[in-house]
């Protein structure tokens, strides 16, 4: 049985690797940014990985959406506050980000569900 977590980040990382390989320096700088973005500052890392989710899933991007429902399970942020979260995001993006909000949910049902 595949597992979809595994199968993002091994895809997310190949590709990755291969793009920095490049070594396009826009591309480096924009990857560092996105990095250093989402670090502690006057906001917390929670408070910037829940604006994330909202932005990526009004946004429709399901990869972005993947990312921050990680991140944000990483940091021990609770399924009440991401559904809470999400629930805004479909609030804000309409019925159209409804598709995103299901695979948000599957995506995070499969993080719980993991070994380890």
């Amino acid at each position: 049985m595949s597992n979809p977590v595994e199968e993002f980040n091994a895809y997310r990382s190949k590709m990755n690797d291969k793009i920095l390989t490049d070594n396009n320096k826009i591309i480096k700088r924009i990857f560092n940014l996105d990095t250093n973005a989402f670090t502690e500052g006057a906001l917390d890392v929670k408070t910037k990985e829940l604006l994330g989710l909202v932005a990526s899933t009004v946004l429709r991007c399901d990869d972005c959406v993947k990312y921050h429902l990680e991140s944000s399970y990483k940091e021990g942020i609770s399924k009440e506050e991401v559904m809470e979260t999400l629930s805004i995001a479909t609030l804000i993006g309409g019925t159209i980000v409804i598709p995103h909000l299901r695979r948000a949910y599957e995506y995070w049902e499969a993080l719980e569900n993991q070994q380890g």
